[in-house]
């Protein structure tokens, strides 16, 4: 809370300083702001000021600037220098380390992208360029090509000495070992690097068994490695296991982020790259289509109480206990699907242990179909003085129930075995299954038992 009302005060002083034409003043305060907190401003003030508050940091302090679009993320920060001249983004590209440039460089316009890269100097060019080449979402797009490591053979003494002289590694966390066509072989921690003899050769004192990443490698998998072997960093290598870069857990806990917000907004049907402060008109143009197909859904539910009218037309009071058994289908089926989606994500759900997991969520359903269906009896009959009703409501819910768990397991696990993502699709195939099941489990039911029901309500 206080560091929110320390930006929020930085914010307001911004606009302020912008308004009346402080420029010595706002810089003043930019530059002693950290790139995460400036990249909270940033999103937080409107299109004009934001521009107009980098464009004057930009112009006298270029890294810090650049760090703030890093942590804004590519999309947005891709946007706000999408604005610029090619020789100005080639000049503040270069101020960065060259994973983030390439991740800022990529979105921007394919013509503007290419002269930024022509107009930056050539090593930084061809450091892009390479990055580039890998696949989105892969280790190889995400890690940083500079990274220090040492041949077996030196000793530890030479390596201390090597360590101390190069100034070009942005973190050392381990130290790579490498043979002489650069195959990784081993790593040393900085710990054991202090603690033996300074003639010990390096092969002597390196774990061979270490943990790395191939540049194909999804960046969900890498941060799934980092995470289950609490690494600080963890090497890349190429197809021949030759050291090629590092990823370290600045980067992970990025992606960890990205993953995580990019699975709740498609389990939401919201676009991944939609933010709190983006423009109305985005915002719907984003959320329209998959509204339309939830519309498109919602008639088929609607068809199904179509096929009942006869019977609701001689027992309105269904109409009222309708909505009852199709919602909370509904939010069962999102609890399961929260679940499922997560395991999925996380490796821990597969086809090999999905019967494991589809029982559990059946059991789990029927129990709280049985708990739930219950206590809805109970009211429909208080309310409506027919125990036959409440007999049907209940039976109704733990039919949807059992419905909503299985299909919470099954639709991610198919949509995922047919190579379409789970949190992208499940929830829309979900939510008309429990419609159109609590509609005609309901509906179904009080046509079977109307005698009674005209009888007894």
């Amino acid at each position: 809370m206080a560091a929110q009302r320390r930006i929020d005060l930085v914010l307001d002083s911004v606009k302020r300083l912008l308004r009346i034409g402080a420029t010595a003043n706002l810089l003043n305060l930019l530059q002693k702001q950290h790139p995460a907190d400036l990249a909270q401003v940033f999103t937080e003030l409107p299109d004009k000021d934001r521009e107009a508050a980098f464009t004057i940091l930009a112009d006298r302090n270029g890294r810090l600037a650049m760090e703030a679009l890093s942590e804004l993320g590519p999309e947005a920060g891709g946007r706000l220098l999408a604005t610029r001249a090619a020789e100005e983004i080639a000049r503040l590209a270069q101020e960065i380390p060259s994973d983030d440039a390439a991740a800022l460089i990529d979105h921007l316009p394919e013509e503007l992208s290419n002269a930024v890269l022509d107009l930056m100097r050539p090593k930084e060019s061809r450091v892009v360029e390479h990055l580039l080449e890998y696949d989105e979402r892969t280790a190889g797009r995400i890690m940083n090509p500079n990274v220090f490591a040492l041949n077996e053979e030196i000793t530890v003494g030479e390596a201390i000495t090597e360590l101390q002289s190069n100034r070009e590694v942005e973190m050392v966390f381990y130290l790579y070992v490498v043979d002489e066509r650069r195959h990784l072989v081993g790593v040393v921690s900085l710990r054991r690097l202090l603690l033996v003899s300074p003639e010990t050769p390096l092969k002597r004192i390196m774990t061979a068994d270490l943990i790395s990443a191939r540049v194909d490698m999804d960046q969900e998998e890498v941060a799934r490695q980092v995470a289950a072997y609490n690494l600080l960093a963890i090497p890349v290598v190429d197809e021949e296991n030759k050291l090629v870069g590092i990823i370290t857990v600045d980067d992970v806990i990025d992606v960890i982020k990205d993953e995580a917000t990019e699975d709740i907004y498609r389990l939401a049907g919201v676009a991944t790259d939609e933010r709190v402060f983006t423009p109305a008109h985005q915002s719907l143009r984003k959320r329209l289509p998959w509204l339309g197909v939830n519309l498109g859904t919602a008639f088929l539910a609607a068809s199904v109480v179509g096929i009942f009218t006869r019977t609701i037309d001689a027992l309105p009071i269904l109409a009222v206990f309708m909505p009852i058994v199709a919602g909370m289908g509904g939010n069962a089926a999102t609890q399961t699907l929260t679940v499922i989606v997560r395991g999925i994500a996380l490796g821990e759900l597969s086809w090999s242990n999905s019967r494991k997991a589809l029982m559990k969520e059946a059991a789990v359903g029927i129990g709280n179909g049985l708990a739930l269906g219950l206590v809805a009896a109970a009211v429909a009959w208080m309310v409506n003085g027919d125990p036959v009703l409440g007999l049907v409501l209940g039976a109704a819910m733990v039919i949807n129930m059992f419905v909503a768990a299985t299909a919470g397991v099954l639709v991610p696990l198919g949509l995922r075995a047919a190579s379409i993502d789970p949190a992208l699709a499940s929830s829309v195939f979900i939510t008309t299954m429990t419609d159109v099941f609590g509609f005609l489990s309901f509906l179904g039911l009080a046509t079977l038992f109307a005698h009674n029901l005209t009888r007894t309500g």
